[in-house]
């Protein structure tokens, strides 16, 4: 018997047992009194014979689809491949599947790649972005519960997962101050968007709290690059009193200053302590020496989207219309104490 041909009656004969038993077990009901040893017969019959449930008619019989659409720029990304993962990894978890849709950054394609997940009958859909911002949501979107994941819309019609960018600033610049710092620099990302804002803001409240005052000179404009990170550094230790620690707005900013710092003759780690921000897989834990940095929760966040989005499509109200995902510290070897070398 091949597996395409296994039905619940193929399971209920070999089982013994009639096909409405074999229903409530296979389909994890557990309203009707069936003994543990009779689920457990039917189960273990199930996997001899390959049967496989059939997608499509537990969608009609359930009333609800079973397919989730995800949306991303670039699906290839790390941060949108940990994205994914978490979102993967929920849908999975409560019997769902995930199709994914790049969009390449654009607009059309955007809307094109909601129009083809709708297409394909999905219950749901989530939008997510590579850097956290505000968007404008496809207006095809908006016929299926929608979540967007990392960003989120002006009029705050759509639920959204961020991160608590404001949490990780206040992390990074506590993170120096504890290490005794009190002279204490920052390269920003790109202004005005939400990284921006929030890391800053967070910082500033950890050095008040620990009773450090923050020159504005000791504050640099950055935009997210490494070459920004470089010549920020270059601008903050050319002062008459420069900074013995850094907080670099993210992990390419903290590259290019790791260059400059080491261009004038001194040490990450040792004469200038580095904080970065983001913990990208391919830079933060190869640099030398490695980067003590803040994370970005993508994959928390992809597992916080799928599960607002189930809740959306069964009906459960909504009490919090945006969710922030902590950023968790991942110390390394680029902050010293301050006077101990």
């Amino acid at each position: 018997m091949t597996q395409q041909s296994v039905t619940m009656a193929d399971v209920a004969k070999a089982a013994g047992v009639s096909r409405t038993t074999v229903s409530f077990v296979l389909n994890g009901r557990m309203e009707a009194n069936i003994p543990e040893t009779t689920r457990e017969r039917i189960n273990q019959t199930a996997r001899m014979l390959g049967y496989r449930p059939n997608a499509a008619a537990r969608t009609l019989a359930s009333k609800r689809s079973a397919w989730f659409g995800l949306v991303t720029e670039i699906a290839t990304s790390p941060f949108a491949t940990d994205v994914i993962k978490g979102a993967q990894r929920s849908a999975w978890k409560d019997g769902n599947f995930l199709l994914i849709a790049p969009s390449d950054d654009d607009p059309g394609m955007e809307m094109l790649a909601v129009e083809k997940l709708l297409e394909q009958q999905v219950g749901g859909l989530i939008i997510a972005t590579t850097w956290h911002r505000e968007i404008i949501v496809p207006e095809n979107a908006k016929s299926v519960p929608c979540v967007l994941v990392n960003c989120f819309d002006a009029a705050g019609e759509f639920p959204s997962i961020v991160p608590d960018e404001v949490a990780g600033g206040y992390a990074a610049a506590e993170i120096l101050a504890r290490a005794g710092h009190t002279n204490i620099g920052h390269i920003t990302v790109a202004q005005g968007i939400p990284a921006q804002i929030g890391r800053q803001t967070g910082m500033k409240q950890a050095l008040r709290d620990h009773g450090i005052s923050q020159e504005e000179s000791k504050i640099v404009a950055g935009d997210g690059t490494a070459d920004s990170g470089y010549h920020g550094t270059q601008e903050l230790l050319a002062q008459p009193d420069p900074p013995t620690a850094i907080f670099c707005g993210n992990d390419r900013i903290a590259m290019g200053a790791y260059d400059a710092i080491k261009e004038l003759g001194l040490r990450v780690g040792e004469d200038i302590s580095i904080v970065g921000f983001d913990d990208q897989e391919i830079l933060a834990p190869h640099m030398r020496p490695k980067l003590t940095t803040i994370a970005l929760p993508f994959e928390e966040m992809g597992m916080a989207g799928v599960s607002l989005l189930n809740q959306m499509v069964e009906g459960s109200p909504i009490e919090n219309r945006q969710i922030t995902i902590g950023c968790p510290p991942r110390i390394r070897s680029s902050v010293a104490m301050h006077g101990q070398r």
